[in-house]
């Protein structure tokens, strides 16, 4: 696996590969790697020439620059899996080669919706800085397909968004892959690193309300089933920001279903500092 620190360098090497990275495909990452990065890496070498990986701890998503601070750092760890992975290249950029005139925002994404709801609602702010990071990086790489874990549901709405909006929607492909999860269906995320032993074991809360909501949900006010999803967090030491439903396509929230649109229930909670996220496709 080859380490590139420098944006110059990187597009060195994509220039001589030849084909303007058009058979590249791109798992962007902020470190802290597990199973879940490691599937998106797969996928990507089984339907591409070569496969790159970035890891940056982008500082504009975070609203709390506490939440930035505590971020787990493990880039030794990071890079023994990428090539045990088999992955091609790595990007490690510092702030500066990402942001050369600065982290401040120099336009605005009009994400309609999608911005102003869980979130969008919550975390204001932190999508522009997805958005952000996510055009430098595809700028920068041009890369064919771009990979991505449904974990992270909105955020992979909202990137696709972001294609539209800078006009590489039918250049870069938009690769939603399923989420990972421990035994314990506990989804695989670089958070639970933060979590000690005692929390760990409670965070599986999460998937068993998510289960609830799926093997309850009747056509009709939904309200009841995301009520009894908030108490059966509550119950066990969370702090909910939502439990929703919503219109698995286009996110609009449900609060009372016809039985037949496609649906996602969507989870984001506090287990003492540690904010978790969580979602499920319900039919």
């Amino acid at each position: 696996m080859v380490i590139f620190k420098k944006v110059s360098d990187l597009q060195k090497f994509i220039s001589l590969y030849g084909k303007g990275g058009h058979d590249i495909g791109f798992v962007p990452t902020m470190g802290a790697l597990h199973k879940g990065h490691i599937s998106l890496i797969q996928k990507s070498k089984k339907e591409n020439k070569l496969t790159l990986a970035c890891i940056f701890v982008n500082p504009t998503q975070f609203n709390d620059p506490k939440d930035y601070e505590k971020y787990p750092v493990t880039i030794e760890n990071d890079i023994e899996l990428l090539e045990e992975a088999g992955c091609d290249l790595l990007f490690l950029p510092d702030v500066r080669e990402i942001y050369p005139a600065g982290t401040r925002q120099e336009r605005k994404y009009d994400l309609g919706y999608l911005e102003t709801v869980l979130e969008g609602e919550f975390r204001p702010g932190h999508f522009q800085g997805v958005c952000m990071v996510i055009e430098r990086l595809l700028t920068i790489i041009k890369p064919h397909q771009l990979y991505l874990g449904r974990k992270d549901y909105q955020q992979c709405m909202v990137i696709k968004k972001l294609t539209e909006l800078i006009g590489l929607d039918k250049i870069v492909k938009v690769r939603i892959c399923p989420t990972l999860r421990e035994k314990d269906g506990l989804a695989m995320s670089s958070r639970n690193m933060r979590l000690n032993d005692e929390e760990r074991k409670t965070a599986t809360v999460i998937y068993k309300a998510l289960q609830n909501i799926k093997e309850t949900i009747r056509k009709g006010n939904t309200q009841t089933v995301t009520n009894n999803a908030k108490k059966l967090l509550s119950e066990n030491g969370f702090k909910p920001d939502y439990v929703e439903i919503a219109d698995a396509a286009s996110l609009q929230l449900i609060n009372d279903w016809d039985g037949e649109r496609k649906i996602v229930a969507l989870i984001a909670a506090f287990l003492n500092g540690v904010r978790l996220i969580d979602n499920m496709e319900l039919n």
